[in-house]
């Protein structure tokens, strides 16, 4: 094991479910000169940078690169697309998150809440929306505290059968990694950052919005100026951001985004839906050796770029991430906020090897059995 390590890069030793270890190439690319960011330069820049997000979200739409978090790009959202009334499908932290921002920027919100690890149904979603007369309903595809996907793309049809209702999902952990279809789901806005299954240092939001969620964003007075979805697409036309840009984020995710283009996304997705796949079958392997783990996201239903494993009794997250780093040097995650002392989430994505995963859960096997 110790020559195995000896041989791993540092980026595929970060297991937790972002932000990710980076490539070297990637990291070195930020050295870049900085411009002015009215420069035909940045234009140049900006328009290499988009063919291959567009490739990547699967869509015809520009899209939008923001000096922001992930969580800045969901209050994008709500500002451009709420109108009223939101309904938000809670099952983790960060769809509790969601609903926060709306509440935050006075919309009325209900929740549509699931037990933590469990999954929403096209069918709880079409009852709720006739229960009451919702404008705007949000989603989080890959739920990053529990390891659970969302059937986004039949919740999408059920939501736009409904009427006069948009969608906003979150890919913060699923874009890059599992497929997502933007346009041929009619996904009305989706979101991402840039730090998880993208594989580029953090601090880019990233988002794509439809015509017709424009077309609410343009009725709309208050949707604030900083993230003013029409500014972004009148620049984005130009080749331009609305605002000062993270410059040397850019170049990294210029070089990111063509090596992504050059494997294919399609491949990607298979890489990480096989090392979920290898996860899974590792927890079969621990149960039948006498370990009694699981997987929290029932089958069917669980992301392919983060796994949440509940341990056994007497066994806590901080305990065994904790005596997994001593060992080997390896990085994982405890649960997070209620379940953090029942679980570790283990983060296969970006450009994790199958011989890093391996390895640390070779590693994760020796110190499950002390």
């Amino acid at each position: 094991m110790k020559e195995q390590m000896a041989v791993l890069p540092e980026y595929d030793r970060l297991f937790i479910p972002g932000p990710v270890g980076v490539r070297p190439e990637v990291l070195e690319a930020q050295v870049g000169p900085l411009m002015g960011h009215r420069t035909p330069e940045m234009e140049a820049l900006m328009q290499r940078i988009q063919p291959g997000l567009r490739a990547i979200f699967r869509t015809q739409r520009p899209v939008y690169i923001a000096p922001s978090s992930g969580t800045g790009m969901m209050e994008a959202g709500v500002r451009n697309g709420a109108r009223r009334r939101v309904l938000s499908l809670v099952n983790g932290a960060f769809s509790e998150r969601f609903a926060k921002i709306a509440a935050a920027n006075g919309l009325e919100v209900d929740r549509l809440e699931v037990e933590w690890g469990e999954n929403h149904t096209p069918q709880m979603v079409a009852e709720a929306i006739k229960s009451q007369e919702y404008d705007t309903v949000t989603v989080v595809h890959s739920e990053t505290s529990t390891g659970v996907l969302n059937p986004v793309r039949e919740i999408a049809g059920v939501v736009h059968a409904a009427g006069d209702v948009v969608l906003l999902v979150d890919t913060v952990s699923s874009m890059a990694g599992a497929p997502v279809e933007c346009d041929a789901w009619g996904l009305d806005y989706v979101l991402t950052g840039s730090q998880k299954a993208l594989a580029v240092p953090p601090g880019l939001g990233l988002a794509v919005a439809q015509p017709g969620l424009l077309e609410r964003a343009a009725a709309k007075k208050d949707r604030g100026y900083y993230f003013d979805l029409l500014s972004f697409e009148k620049n984005i036309e130009k080749n331009q951001p609305p605002n000062t840009p993270a410059m040397t984020l850019l170049y990294a995710l210029a070089v990111q985004a063509e090596r992504i283009a050059a494997e294919g996304i399609e491949a990607r997705w298979r890489h990480h839906a096989t090392m979920a796949a290898r996860t899974y079958a590792w927890v079969d392997e621990m149960q039948a050796a006498g370990v009694p783990v699981s997987v929290l996201a029932p089958e069917g239903y669980r992301s392919p770029t983060v796994s949440c494993i509940v341990l056994p009794e007497g066994r806590t997250g901080p305990e065994v991430c904790a005596a997994v780093r001593e060992r080997a040097g390896y990085v994982i995650a405890p649960g997070y906020g209620k379940t953090k002392e029942r679980m570790i989430r283990i983060g296969h994505m970006g450009d994790h090897t199958m011989d890093g995963l391996d390895g640390l859960l070779d590693v994760l096997a020796e110190v499950l059995a002390q």
